[in-house]
């Protein structure tokens, strides 16, 4: 599957700058972004596609390369607003699936023997 972090697009050159991904929804099917950049210098709010198989640079795109689209002043809270809360519930979610992984006492006692070994097989290397 084809896709293009969002940190990594800064076209059209000379216009893009300062990206601060807010919401990533990271190398999946119909994965999109959303960010705060400098637009020709000013604040703006970017959204765009991350690519697939069908389009791999995204879309936006222009000359071949991944770009931004500009979203509109008149949406810009409600479009940052949905960013921010769908960034935290993933975060949430993660959080709640390390508690979980962490409440499970065999699987720790396996990953610390497991991580004791390899410093183990690490020092007799030297």
């Amino acid at each position: 599957m084809a896709y293009v972090s969002p940190d990594t697009v800064q076209s059209p050159k000379g216009r893009v700058a300062d990206v601060d991904v807010l919401y990533d929804k990271g190398p999946s099917a119909a994965s999109w972004s959303i960010a705060r950049l400098k637009w020709d210098g000013a604040d703006a709010v970017g959204i765009r596609w991350n690519g697939d198989e069908d389009h791999l640079v995204g879309t936006p795109q222009s000359r071949g390369k991944a770009t931004w689209f500009i979203v509109p002043d008149e949406i810009v809270d409600a479009v940052v607003k949905a960013a921010v809360s769908l960034d935290k519930e993933r975060a949430d979610s993660l959080l709640a699936g390390y508690r979980q992984m962490a409440a499970d006492v065999d699987r720790e006692a396996e990953a610390s023997e497991w991580s004791e070994a390899m410093i183990g097989d690490v020092l007799e290397a030297r």
